[in-house]
């Protein structure tokens, strides 16, 4: 069974998962605000390099005008986090009542702002470990592959969740996993960028030299540290036991990445830094819980946005 699937949001990551569904057969409109992106992908195609070469992917159908979609099977927010909500409304008309909205973006936020404008109960929630990034209007690379998971919000194993994930691995996004624990995996995904983003953002670090001078890896476990406080004080049950030595082993494995959030201080953009060591610092004041180290991070970089 094809979907038709719309992606809100076609930067990076975006326009790999829509690349990847398109491919697979699925109807698949691209709807983003760069306009040589769009244009560049109706006229020629998406290229899309990756370690075994390249590829241009036909039959996307990009616009900056959801107006234009029609109403969809499923909607993946892609999207930064500071502008969920936002985005959300604007493209409203691809959503119908049985419209199912994905989110698979980083930090804390995007379910509570995407359910402003959507019922909760048609919003659903995972986590995405594949590597991306822009090469040009029209034109992505593929890093590599990595754990996509997915999951209702209450933790129930429904049909619809179960055909996301078959149509995700029918489109080699593998490997999928259902999880009937998604809060407690965005969590831990919260956690590792607790460790990695702000630092490097910081610093210019790739990710694994946190590791290598022990300032920044003291920095980074203090603030791991804290997230865990937060959330014990939630009730979410996490998936690693140890989440310091999970944020350690990520940095190690994604070692010569450039984090999200150094990316977006390199090239002069507004990071996603509220909805991560922000949102840290924030449901720490909820639960009367300090959260120095992660109050710094956060206002340290809300400074570097603006120098």
């Amino acid at each position: 069974m094809y979907l038709k699937i719309a992606i809100i949001g076609a930067g990076s990551m975006g326009s790999i998962y829509g690349g990847f569904l398109a491919e697979a057969g699925n109807e698949v409109y691209f709807i983003d605000v760069y306009k040589e992106h769009v244009d560049n992908i109706n006229k020629h195609g998406l290229y899309i390099e990756d370690p075994n070469g390249s590829r241009y992917i036909k039959g996307i159908k990009a616009t900056t005008n959801a107006e234009e979609v029609g109403v969809v099977d499923l909607a993946i927010v892609f999207v930064k986090s500071t502008i969920t909500d936002i985005a959300v409304q604007q493209n409203k008309s691809i959503i119908g009542e049985n419209t199912t909205v994905l989110t698979l973006q980083n930090g804390l936020g995007n379910i509570e702002k995407i359910s402003a404008v959507v019922p909760v109960e048609q919003i659903i929630a995972g986590t995405t470990s594949h590597g991306s990034s822009m090469l040009g209007p029209g034109k992505v690379r593929h890093a590599g592959h990595g754990d996509t998971v997915i999951g209702e919000l209450d933790g129930s194993i429904t049909d619809r969740i179960n055909l996301i994930a078959k149509t995700f691995k029918e489109a080699k996004l593998d490997p999928v996993t259902v999880s009937d624990n998604v809060m407690g995996v965005i969590w831990d995904k919260l956690l590792v960028n607790l460790g990695i983003n702000a630092v490097t953002a910081l610093t210019g670090l790739k990710n694994g030299q946190i590791l290598d001078y022990p300032e920044t890896e003291w920095i980074a476990v203090e603030a791991v540290k804290e997230g865990v406080k937060i959330a014990e004080a939630k009730g979410i049950k996490l998936g690693y036991p140890n989440a310091v030595e999970h944020f350690k082993e990520v940095a190690k494995n994604t070692g010569e990445n450039i984090s999200s959030m150094l990316a977006d201080i390199l090239n002069g953009r507004k990071t996603e830094i509220m909805n991560i060591s922000g949102a840290i610092v924030r449901e720490g004041e909820k639960y009367n819980i300090d959260t120095p180290v992660n109050k710094v991070l956060t206002n340290l970089v809300l400074m570097k946005e603006k120098i």
